[in-house]
């Protein structure tokens, strides 16, 4: 019979390579992902009876699979950058707690098991997000430390997830998944902006090239503006009925408008006072905006 010591020794084991899954795998940022997709699903059905639940299962996991390979590859490839600074110096791997190769077949296995998972959904979201894990890992994650252009690289991946979701319920990519793609794509740039400005200082130890002029200047402030901007009209486009099935409401496109001016407010804030404490509200509010479009989008199709 086990003792209790060993019971508790196992539990504490238990705990630990769950508490070290989740660092890994950034568990917050992934769920947050899959929210994206859902919502994406969810967008695309054509009514509440049309609900799959085993695919939006396999959606959910398929997607987590997909997101934590992408971050645990991620952590492997920057494991010495992330070791001097202090946001990441913590990390399993760049501290030594987890070695990269235990690591690398978390991420190759969680990658089989994604792609797997999302492919016996259809080929073409499996496809996808294939071509988000390549995009993240090969290219976006090696540009950081090179090129400010690396956010615009990953905004690709970054935007995939939402419209994921619409090809995992129609199996087709056209002007819906397109525009959901597009709204995504554009709110990837304030986001991340803010997110490179407030850390400008940490980012600098670790090489990273993050802001669009390389400073927390004017010039920045103005894009972040700008692309806000072009997020607002991505996210009321399909209230003109331009963009085939997807469609929303005048009400619902005044909402989402609304919240459109909430964020645009808080990147004028930044322009106007060009603080560390403004970049952050600016996060905060981008991470709020794109759940709250996501959920009137969803909303909307099934009260309207």
């Amino acid at each position: 019979m086990k003792t209790a010591l060993n019971l508790s020794s196992e539990k504490n084991i238990s705990n630990s390579l769950l508490k070290e899954f989740k660092e890994m795998t950034k568990m917050g940022l992934a769920f947050s992902v899959v929210f994206s997709t859902i919502a994406g699903y969810l967008i695309a059905v054509p009514d509440l009876s049309s609900i799959n639940f085993i695919t939006l299962i396999a959606l959910a996991v398929g997607g987590y699979c997909m997101v934590g390979a992408s971050n645990v590859y991620n952590q492997i490839i920057e494991k010495e950058l992330d070791a001097k600074m202090k946001r990441t110096m913590n990390r399993p791997i760049a501290s030594g707690r987890v070695k990269p190769s235990s690591a690398f077949v978390l991420a190759t296995v969680l990658t089989i098991l994604g792609i797997g998972i999302l492919y016996a959904i259809n080929p073409k979201t499996a496809m996808f997000g294939a071509i988000s894990i390549f995009l993240y890992t090969s290219i976006y994650t090696p540009l950081k430390t090179v090129t400010p252009l690396s956010v615009f690289v990953g905004a690709f991946p970054g935007a995939i997830p939402f419209m994921l979701g619409w090809v995992a319920a129609t199996d087709n990519f056209g002007i819906e998944a397109g525009t959901l793609f597009m709204i995504q794509f554009f709110w990837q740039f304030p986001h991340f902006w803010a997110i490179g400005w407030f850390l400008y200082d940490d980012y600098k130890k670790g090489g990273f090239s993050m802001l669009p002029t390389g400073k927390r200047d004017t010039k920045t402030s103005v894009q972040i503006i700008l692309y806000t901007i072009w997020l607002m009209i991505a996210s009321v486009f399909p209230a003109f009925g331009m963009t085939g099935r997807l469609y929303l409401t005048p009400v619902s496109a005044v909402l989402v408008f609304i919240a459109g001016l909430w964020m645009l407010s808080a990147g004028v804030k930044l322009y106007k006072k060009r603080t560390d404490k403004a970049a952050r509200s600016l996060m905060l509010v981008s991470v709020t905006y794109i759940s709250l479009i996501q959920i009137i989008y969803v909303l909307d199709k099934f009260l309207r």
